[in-house]
């Protein structure tokens, strides 16, 4: 009588496979996500004087603190366009940007007490920080259309390209958030050093002036800012300023490489998470 063996996969530590068998089970644990962003939202401006008017404050005095440096000191050029306008069209997706980041941060560190009580995918706290802050960029982009209105500019059919925009800035927020995040388990430090960079990143960012006043020497550097490629598109969409493909070509390229390898590095460190925090 023959007997028949059942076939046998084995993966190893070093397969990709299992790297892909948790992005899957990431997407299983859709309840707990939706949870973690209900309670980021409600925890954000929780016992607070002004409750939600911060999601319009911070904005607000980010594009008054800009416009007094490039639009009033400064005087840079800004193509016709009001100062304060082309401001507000620049900021959009930097004021997404470096809330993720910022609260990407200590995201996994402040959820220790839950991430050593029970399993889950991890990666979703940096994630859950991610979504949430889309209200904060649907926020700004109400206050822009109002300065539209209010400074009479018409409608044109190329102001819808700021979905897809929106869309890579929030795919920018994911890709460095979660590389933030990884890090800042490790290394402590990194919980100072990323509200520095994010405020030096405020001011070398095209968001008050245009990256065309960058001297051509050092605008390949400038381009390796992922942002700049999305904030000039914003301008470009919004306002109908010129517009360098090549940017957002680099922008879209370094973001994708941050998010696959932010991933990556998460997912190793993933099972060691519990123990580090």
């Amino acid at each position: 009588m023959s007997s028949t063996k059942p076939n046998v996969t084995i993966i190893d530590a070093a397969s990709p496979v299992p790297y892909f068998r948790k992005i899957k089970e990431a997407f299983q644990y859709y309840d707990l996500l939706v949870m973690l962003v209900y309670r980021d939202i409600r925890v954000r401006y929780a016992q607070t004087f002004f409750g939600m008017a911060w999601a319009f404050i911070n904005p607000v005095v980010s594009v008054l603190l800009l416009y007094f440096v490039f639009g009033i000191v400064i005087k840079v050029d800004t193509n016709g366009v009001p100062p304060l306008l082309y401001t507000m069209t620049g900021i959009c997706s930097w004021n997404y940007f470096s809330r993720v980041v910022g609260d990407a941060g200590g995201s996994i560190i402040g959820a220790q007490s839950l991430v050593k009580k029970v399993y889950f995918p991890r990666i979703l706290i940096p994630l859950a920080k991610a979504i949430s802050a889309i209200l904060d960029l649907i926020i700004v982009l109400v206050i822009l259309f109002i300065m539209l209105a209010a400074y009479q500019m018409s409608f044109r059919w190329q102001m819808l390209m700021i979905i897809p925009f929106s869309i890579l800035t929030v795919f920018s927020g994911i890709a460095f958030g979660i590389w933030v995040a990884s890090l800042t388990i490790r290394f402590r430090d990194f919980s100072h050093i990323v509200p520095l960079v994010l405020r030096i990143g405020m001011f070398v960012s095209p968001i008050a002036y245009g990256a065309a006043l960058v001297p051509v020497e050092y605008r390949w550097a400038f381009n390796l800012n992922p942002l700049t490629g999305i904030i000039e598109g914003f301008k470009w969409a919004v306002l109908g300023t010129e517009f360098n493909s090549a940017s957002l070509i680099t922008s879209v390229i370094v973001i994708s490489l941050v998010l696959i390898a932010g991933v990556w590095y998460f997912l190793r460190l993933d099972k060691y998470i519990a123990d580090i925090v």
